[in-house]
């Protein structure tokens, strides 16, 4: 949109990301400056190895963007040590805050070097980093219902353990789910070594009467939503780990589509 030259190096829907090819393509192109990559991919449910890359970025003295708005909060990440200069994420998702407002963590000496490079007078980072430092206010109006919800759950956050007590419970609700979705006969899309705990995609049925519209339509209506899929060559939908929810939640959704299955005359073992 802003015609800012970049390239796309491309692993597939089903695949993280290869470092090997990334250090390849930075060892011969001199004229990439930033390299950007999704940490939790929300098509799939990939963990992407961030710290991994973040290294062989490091390595070759570029800048190095992670947008972490599904796994921030509940997937361990030291970012100093992942070498990262930007982080971005939302004020909902994992830290089940209300969506309202993004926020990016920032290496300092990379956020100072980036003075004149705005396109945007509201998007510039720098200006209202600046702002928030000498008058402790927002350069247009702020989403205060948002940051007061944003810091209730952070709150809540801590008094459940922090990153490491989320993580668990959303790892809870991924294996429970998983279980019993795969006792049902239902595949995951991706292999174990791929699959994360934020968001699961599953394999529509190989079932003649598998109405994906019919089969969201009545889950919906026993007050359960999933995802529809977003994969381009593979039917799939998805079901989420994550948000004020607990394995119980999980095997109540579990029991709706046992039951959803039943009206639809589906038995995935036929």
């Amino acid at each position: 949109t802003l015609k800012i030259p970049f390239d796309i190096l491309n692993f597939g829907e089903d695949c993280i990301a290869d470092g090997n090819e990334i250090e390849a393509r930075l060892a011969s192109d001199e004229s990439i400056t930033h390299v950007a990559i999704v940490h939790c991919e929300t098509t799939t449910g990939i963990f992407n190895p961030v710290a991994q890359i973040g290294a062989i970025v490091d390595k070759f003295g570029r800048q190095y963007f992670v947008d972490a708005m599904s796994s921030f909060g509940a997937v361990p990440l030291n970012i100093a040590e992942a070498k990262i200069d930007y982080l971005v994420s939302s004020a909902n998702k994992c830290i089940e805050g209300v969506p309202g407002f993004s926020f990016a963590i920032a290496r300092r000496e990379s956020l100072l070097a980036t003075r004149g490079f705005a396109r945007s007078l509201s998007l510039d980072l720098l200006a209202q980093w600046e702002e928030l430092e000498t008058s402790g206010q927002f350069r247009f109006t702020p989403p205060t219902h948002a940051l007061l919800a944003f810091h209730q759950a952070l709150k809540e956050m801590e008094e459940e353990g922090g990153v490491i007590g989320r993580a668990a419970r959303y790892q809870k609700n991924y294996e429970t789910t998983l279980a019993g979705m795969q006792a049902m006969g239902f595949k995951p899309y991706l292999t174990a070594e791929n699959r994360g705990y934020i968001i699961t995609s599953f394999l529509y049925p190989a079932h003649p009467r598998f109405d994906f519209p019919v089969f969201y339509e009545l889950l919906n209506e026993k007050g359960f939503v999933i995802y529809p899929g977003k994969l381009s060559t593979v039917d799939c939908f998805r079901i989420g780990h994550v948000g004020r929810i607990d394995s119980t939640d999980a095997r109540a959704l579990l029991a709706a589509i046992k039951e959803t299955l039943d009206e639809m005359r589906i038995s995935l073992e036929e």
